[in-house]
């Protein structure tokens, strides 16, 4: 019996490994990269600023490790990694929420599960407010709640770093994927929130939410600041319980 069981479990192995395709696609006009790896219902990963798909996910050993319960799916966002990089500031904002329901809709997706970090977090929850009816369940890392017509904290200007390849039109669209406190009430999808007890968007963007949401779950990751939240096993624990199990 112990034989099968562990030859049941190479095979899964194994076909989790070799699902890893990497591939691009065309949403208005900008060509993306996305990579999947594993089998079952999709979770898409949504990177940070100045990151990448492989970077924010797959070398933390994130991506793998969903990968044995889901289909995961991450994304090069338009301006970062392999995917082409428009110099405009309207080419960004909002067209990075409609990336994600452009990559859902080429990959066939109804519902999804959706997880950002950083940056990825505010298009994670734009899109949570835009498309509900293609989400099945939100967490938000390193982000909180980004208000519509607010300024951007100046951490956001100290993050210039152009040897990175990505334009400044991206970070300067970021007031467009604010969203208004009645649009956070009307949520009705779950969300979880994952931050470094380090963090100063703890402060900035997490508490405010807090106190309109109080019903939405914030795990404190111990000891983490905003760049090394993500390669902590903290948040991959944190993670992988706030996506929950796959259905059976």
């Amino acid at each position: 019996m112990r034989t099968l069981q562990l030859a049941l479990a190479l095979i899964a192995f194994m076909f989790t490994a070799m699902r890893s395709v990497g591939d691009d696609f065309n949403s208005g006009g900008v060509k993306f990269h996305y990579a999947i790896q594993g089998y079952g219902e999709p979770v898409i990963l949504i990177h940070g600023l100045y990151s990448n798909g492989r970077l924010n996910w797959v070398l933390p050993g994130i991506a793998e490790s969903l990968a044995k319960h889901f289909e995961v799916i991450t994304i090069d966002c338009r301006g970062h990694g392999r995917s082409d990089k428009p110099e405009r500031e309207d080419a960004y904002g909002t067209n990075m929420v409609e990336d994600v329901l452009h990559l859902m809709d080429h990959l066939n997706i109804r519902k999804a599960r959706v997880a950002g970090y950083s940056m990825g977090g505010m298009i994670a929850m734009k899109f949570a407010v835009t498309h509900p009816e293609r989400v099945d369940a939100v967490v938000v890392g390193g982000m909180g709640w980004l208000k519509a017509g607010a300024p951007m904290n100046s951490v956001w200007d100290k993050l210039e770093r152009p040897r990175f390849n990505v334009p400044a039109a991206c970070p300067q669209s970021f007031p467009k994927l604010g969203v208004t406190e009645a649009e956070i009430k009307a949520v009705k999808i779950p969300v979880t929130i994952l931050i470094g007890e380090d963090d100063p968007c703890r402060k900035w963007y997490v508490e405010p939410l807090q106190h309109i949401r109080p019903d939405w779950p914030v795990h404190l990751i111990p000891g983490a600041g905003h760049l090394n939240c993500v390669t902590t096993g903290e948040f991959k624990t944190q993670l992988e319980a706030a996506l929950g199990k796959p259905q059976t």
